[in-house]
């Protein structure tokens, strides 16, 4: 059965942290890019890396969302 959870839970703050988290290293990786300028290898990396955060804050969202009401929940097994 699926438990709702408040923004009060632990679950629910580690992934408002690492949502949060993602998205501020995400927006330093656009420095991070302008820095390697000339060197393609570490842009492209760096870019990997920008994405992946991206997709790690993303699923934090949707994650969220199931958890706090927004979506059908999550059991605590999950």
């Amino acid at each position: 059965m699926a438990t709702q959870h408040s923004p009060a839970d632990d679950i629910v703050y580690n992934l408002v942290s690492i949502q949060y988290h993602a998205l501020k290293a995400a927006q330093a990786y656009d420095s991070y890019v302008s820095d390697a300028e000339g060197h393609q290898d570490v842009q492209s990396f760096f870019k990997q890396c920008a994405q992946q955060d991206a997709e790690r804050a993303a699923t934090c969202h949707e994650l969220l969302g199931q958890l706090t009401g927004g979506g059908s929940g999550l059991s605590p097994s999950s």
